[in-house]
């Protein structure tokens, strides 16, 4: 097994820490640990009284009874607690994959969605959205994909980096499209909880019995430094997910469930205060994107907090980024990293006014970039 390097994370490291404006992001401001314990009304003594014991490799019972009651069935059984969702979507790739097998992947998109099974030996096609059409998802181009030898369809939904999203109609029959040749349907659901004008689509475990939804605390919990995810997913696939656990993390640290624990308790408290200030950022990014049609072409998130528009007449945006970081102290995320080189990933979950200061200071470079020849 060999990965590719991920443009997205080389990218973050070098600028993610010494950023003045960061306006990357796909996830809501984080919250401190003051604020969580305000909000969920953990005591001091309850943190004193943990014991640092080893943990359960599927999670602990009261934590994936709270997630199979928020986004499943109900049945903790189908729950398996992990660090990030990042490590959810390996768990389960490795333990489903085999080298040769056919996996449909989206591009744009997140690279441990599209790249991780490659390094698997899979054969992976390409479900790609169209800039074109401001990446609406064609059901009926992935109808034309799905063969006999598909193993896995793996999408998310809305979308990252473009936001976009399916209505609940769609959803059934995307999982049409997986049934009709028993595929498993792998849906990273990291913005399930950030919509707009439609209610949050249902886990697809749910809808399928080969449906596998993962979640994570690191976009509409503003926690990402808590690394706390999970996966919903049918029992004999998560005891494989064990088997490929036991050589790697074992389990979740019990302070992490803890944690875990009383947030998911408190789950809209967390959400719903960052939510309504992604609403209102929303209409802002939209107002910059409308005043500059002739440099900025922007199709509106329809969920999650990243946007991804295209930078017209730039070509290749790399090095744009990097002069507006390097000279404005503005962080965004070039679209190469997503295999779209003409777009920017702008993130607008957090404060307000970083966001307004940051497209006023993205916008001046675009000025620049107009007296330039070196984009």
């Amino acid at each position: 097994m060999r990965l590719r390097p991920a443009p997205l994370e080389d990218w973050l490291r070098e600028y993610y820490f010494t950023a003045e404006i960061d306006i990357s992001s796909s996830g809501v401001e984080s919250y401190t640990m003051a604020q969580l314990r305000q909000i969920t009304g953990l005591r001091p003594d309850e943190i004193d009284a943990l014991v640092f014991d080893d943990g359960y490799s599927l999670g602990a019972p009261a934590v994936r009874q709270a997630i199979a009651d928020r986004w499943g069935d109900g049945d903790a059984c189908k729950v398996m607690t992990t660090s990030g969702s990042s490590e959810a979507i390996t768990l389960v790739l490795t333990a489903l994959l085999q080298p040769g097998d056919e996996v449909i992947v989206v591009q744009p998109g997140y690279h441990a969605l599209v790249q991780y099974a490659e390094a698997l030996g899979c054969r992976t096609v390409t479900w790609r959205l169209d800039p074109e059409a401001g990446f609406t998802p064609s059901l009926d181009e992935l109808a034309e994909l799905v063969t006999e030898r598909t193993r896995a369809i793996i999408v998310n939904f809305p979308q990252n980096p473009t936001g976009v999203s399916i209505t609940e109609p769609q959803l059934g029959r995307l999982v049409d499209i997986a049934e009709q040749v028993g595929a498993y349907l792998l849906w990273d659901a990291a913005f399930a909880d950030l919509t707009y004008d439609t209610k949050p689509l249902p886990d697809v475990s749910i809808r399928y019995a080969r449906g596998i939804g993962f979640g994570t605390f690191s976009k509409a919990f503003g926690l990402p430094g808590l690394r706390f995810g999970w996966c919903l997913a049918p029992p004999e696939v998560l005891a494989d997910c064990v088997r490929v656990r036991d050589y790697t993390t074992l389990h979740v640290a019990p302070l992490i469930e803890l944690l875990a624990l009383r947030v998911l308790e408190n789950a809209e408290a967390f959400i719903e205060p960052r939510r309504e200030r992604a609403r209102a950022n929303r209409e802002l990014l939209r107002q910059w994107a409308q005043a500059d049609p002739e440099r900025v072409s922007l199709r509106l998130p329809d969920g999650g907090v990243a946007a991804f528009p295209r930078l017209l007449g730039l070509g290749d945006t790399y090095k744009f980024c990097d002069w507006l970081f390097q000279h404005r102290r503005v962080l965004v995320i070039p679209g190469s990293c997503f295999g779209a080189p003409e777009h920017i990933r702008v993130g607008f979950g957090g404060p307000t006014q970083a966001l307004s200061d940051g497209l006023d200071r993205l916008s001046t470079a675009l000025s620049d970039a107009g007296r330039r020849s070196a984009w």
